[in-house]
């Protein structure tokens, strides 16, 4: 009975732990649909008379389309940084401000491809490995070599770091994917690869 017990706990936890990325889609599509979808077909009601089912959805995507492409020129920077200035003199706002646009500038380091690869670097000592990105080379006349700039990202946070140059022989090539890095680094190792393809 005991071991039925513990069985049950087990597959009962695990059951839970599956299910919380589809709770989080539901509620995710319930708030798109709810406060979204239902709001903007209310307003678009009042208009024109009728509805369109799904439209509250589309002008949401064009909306976030309008701001992306704003955010993207000169002008829609400047308006943005218009606004950071305000919100950044506002208590508590300014704080979930600054932690929602480091959460921004995280998921977009993969897009801006200022990473060129996932490497491991030996850098406290020999036998301790850390995740690095490699974002270019820089070339030694006295040597001769060309040294790699390794960026090593603090945990959980890549946006803030560390560069170090560090010849090709000093790290080891995972062979992992930009993102794959990033998934580790940003987890603290609870997601990413479970293997490298190389043994170090």
């Amino acid at each position: 009975m005991k071991k039925i017990m513990i069985h049950m706990k087990r597959y009962i936890f695990r059951g839970i732990l599956a299910s919380i990325p589809l709770v989080l889609s539901f509620f995710v599509l319930r708030f798109f649909y709810v406060f979204i979808d239902k709001k903007v077909l209310n307003l678009v009601d009042r208009f024109i008379g009728y509805r369109i089912p799904g439209l509250g959805i589309v002008l949401f995507l064009v909306f976030l389309y309008l701001i992306g492409f704003a955010a993207s020129n000169v002008l829609g920077k400047r308006f943005l940084k218009f606004i950071e200035d305000i919100v950044s003199r506002i208590p508590i706002i300014n704080t979930t401000y600054h932690v929602g646009k480091q959460l921004s500038e995280t998921l977009s380091l993969p897009e801006r491809q200022v990473f060129k690869k996932v490497v491991f670097v030996d850098y406290f000592k020999p036998g301790i490995w850390i995740i690095g990105f490699v974002t270019g080379t820089v070339h030694d006349e006295k040597s001769h070599e060309n040294l790699l700039k390794v960026f090593i990202p603090t945990v959980p946070n890549p946006t803030s770091g560390t560069l170090v140059i560090v010849r090709e022989s000093q790290v080891v090539d995972p062979h992992w994917t930009i993102e794959q890095g990033m998934k580790a680094v940003i987890s603290g190792g609870i997601i990413g690869p479970e293997e490298i393809n190389q043994k170090i």
